[in-house]
């Protein structure tokens, strides 16, 4: 049995490794993370919303099956056009 070092350890087990000796990024990294928290939170609103909204009235006979999964299926494009504004973000380090 082999001994290595902590580091490995450590890289595996943190949320954020930084490649090079850059404590510059911090700053970054913060930004980037208070962003992705914000969208999440969009995210889950516009989903909860939709649900809210259009089950309902899809139990209810008020819009069709096909209706309510084209709706469903423009809340996925909507909450993934959403989620793509981070790539932006991270891009421009």
């Amino acid at each position: 049995m082999t001994v290595w070092g902590g580091s490995d350890v450590a890289g595996e087990t943190s949320d954020v490794v930084l490649a090079r000796p850059d404590l510059d990024l911090v700053p970054w990294f913060l930004r980037l993370s208070a962003a992705t928290r914000r969208v999440t939170r969009q995210n889950l609103g516009w989903a909860f919303a939709y649900n809210v909204v259009a089950i309902p009235l899809a139990a209810f006979g008020v819009i069709s099956p096909a209706v309510a999964a084209a709706t469903m299926a423009g809340s996925s494009v909507l909450v993934v056009g959403n989620s793509l504004r981070l790539r932006h973000m991270a891009r421009h380090a």
